[in-house]
Formats: C-alpha cells, structure tokens, sequence
C-alpha cells in the first residue's frame, strides 16, 4: 500500500523551503499515518534532496500533518537550475512511500 492510498498532499514553498501538508482521507487513520510518517522518515525519503532540516507539525483536528523542509529547492526558483524549481512534484513523490499495512 502506499500513503497515498490513505491520504492526499499539497505543497508550497518560499525560497529554499518547501512545504508539504499531508491530509489523511479517513480521520480514522490519522493516528497510523502520523505514528509512521516521521520527520526522520520524510528526511530521508528525500535523500540529499534536502540539505537542511525537516520539521514536522501535526494538526490532529484537521487530519493533517505539515512537513517544512529548509534546503529543499536547490537555492531557491531564482538560483535552481531544477526542472520542479517550486517544488510542486514533492508532494506527489512523497505519497509514493510504502506504507505498511
């Protein structure tokens, strides 16, 4: 199963950060979803991709958990040379990690 069987994602960034909400479809499995989904588990999801550190916020009344990544978007869309220089796909790419059923 992968995460994005259970929950869906938006993301943002500002300069050299990106920002991906994680939002489970089931308020039912906001528990399993935020025991799983780390910010050491993101961090390393995202390999080099993120130089800096990855902070984790849960809105358990929303159903949602926010990921801040610093060092995320090569510099920033003004410095990247990145096909994605906002940072829009790494939501997606996150809903791609196995989830353990």
């Amino acid at each position: 199963m992968k995460l994005r069987d259970l929950a869906h994602a938006r993301a943002g960034d500002k300069g050299d950060i990106s920002n991906i909400a994680v939002i489970v479809h089931d308020p039912a499995d906001f528990d399993r979803v935020a025991a799983f989904l780390t910010a050491e588990r993101v961090k390393a999801h995202f390999g080099p991709m993120v130089s800096g550190l990855v902070q984790r916020y849960a809105l358990p009344h929303l159903g949602a958990l926010n990921f801040v990544m610093h060092g995320a978007l090569g510099g920033g869309v003004t410095r990247s040379l990145s096909l994605d220089a906002h940072g829009k796909s790494l939501s997606s790419s996150l809903l791609e990690l196995e989830f353990p059923t």
